[in-house]
């Protein structure tokens, strides 16, 4: 082949490329977030460096004309402590197709309920690592809460079909199905699993609802955020009902006051027992302080606690045994 054949090729791979590149667009992003913490749980303490759900994503859309677009996201988690893996899409891999009718989205993602509720106010460290909501639970994904007694229903967060509304006078909805694809010794069987959300945002006001359903447990939560400036104040209500411990109700409320480039934060959750086992409630609080050195990344530190009655076991998975946790962190976005 001569040279000038060889440059003739080149030239038409890097026009077929750009041709490419002009009708999608694919972006790369992640978290790196780590602290260093001495934590407590009953008599036991330790002190080390402890990842706080460090990730890398790649998410993409491709216009197809008409208002149409093809998209898709694949986020993987890693340890930022020490740099271990696997690089899987456990956290999410979805392809989607979205227009004026709403999006259809099909794969492995978290349920827009936990988004609506629990996440959404869960301020000072993104509900991640140790002093994340110690109580929230979804019977379909299980979620926080998973050192809880109770069914663990096996479907996860993949193998799912969700629809999103457009969004009408700041409201929009998800409703999900996860299918069960195979039969499964957990307590749901073989059952098919549901997740609806809707928020509602205007100006400072953020309101959310959730619920899941999975056999013969489920949950539903409610939760409002309102933003008066320097001050956030934000809380839910969750209550759930599970076919082995019964019924229970779970409240929490967070607060973030704004000053320069530092934020204050307070959070203090509390659960129930459950209906079919006494003593098993329970309440986290958290202090913390964030200082933002830009737009991407912050230094932080807090203090977590979780008081267990005797028969709970959240954050430690030893009934009776309390949680604590004094923390300090960078987390960089990028």
């Amino acid at each position: 082949m001569t040279k000038l054949s060889r440059l003739m090729l080149a030239a038409v791979a890097v026009c077929g490329t750009s041709a490419v590149m002009a009708q999608s667009s694919v972006t790369i992003y992640g978290r790196v977030n780590t602290t260093i913490e001495h934590q407590k749980a009953g008599k036991e303490s330790k002190t080390g460096m402890f990842n706080n759900s460090s990730r890398i994503g790649f998410k993409g859309v491709e216009d197809l004309g008409n208002g149409l677009k093809a998209g898709f996201q694949l986020e993987a988690g890693f340890n930022s402590d020490d740099g271990s893996g696997p690089l899987t899409f456990g956290r999410q891999s979805e392809v989607n197709l979205s227009g004026n009718f709403g999006m259809v989205r099909l794969g492995n993602f978290f349920p827009e309920s936990y988004y609506a509720t629990s996440d959404y106010i869960g301020m000072h460290n993104h509900e991640t690592g140790s002093s994340a909501d110690a109580f929230y639970i979804d019977p379909v994904w299980m979620g926080r809460g998973k050192a809880v007694q109770g069914g663990n229903y096996g479907l996860g967060t993949g193998n799912k079909l969700a629809y999103r509304t457009p969004t009408f006078n700041n409201f929009w909805a998800e409703a999900s199905v996860s299918f069960h694809e195979k039969a499964s010794a957990t307590p749901a069987g073989n059952k098919t699993g549901y997740d609806l959300a809707a928020n509602y945002n205007n100006g400072p006001l953020a309101l959310g609802a959730g619920y899941s359903q999975i056999a013969g447990a489920r949950q539903a939560a409610l939760r409002g955020l309102y933003n008066f400036g320097q001050f956030v104040v934000g809380a839910y209500y969750q209550y759930n009902d599970e076919f082995t411990l019964g019924n229970r109700n779970n409240f929490r409320l967070s607060g973030m006051y704004v000053l320069n480039a530092s934020e204050f934060h307070v959070n203090v959750g509390h659960v129930d027992s459950w209906s079919k086992r006494k003593d098993s409630a329970a309440t986290q609080w958290t202090l913390g302080y964030n200082y933002n050195l830009s737009k991407r990344t912050k230094v932080y530190t807090y203090y977590t606690k979780i008081n267990n009655k005797k028969a709970a076991e959240y954050g430690t998975g030893v009934a009776g045994d309390d949680f604590s946790s004094f923390a300090l962190g960078i987390r960089h976005n990028f």
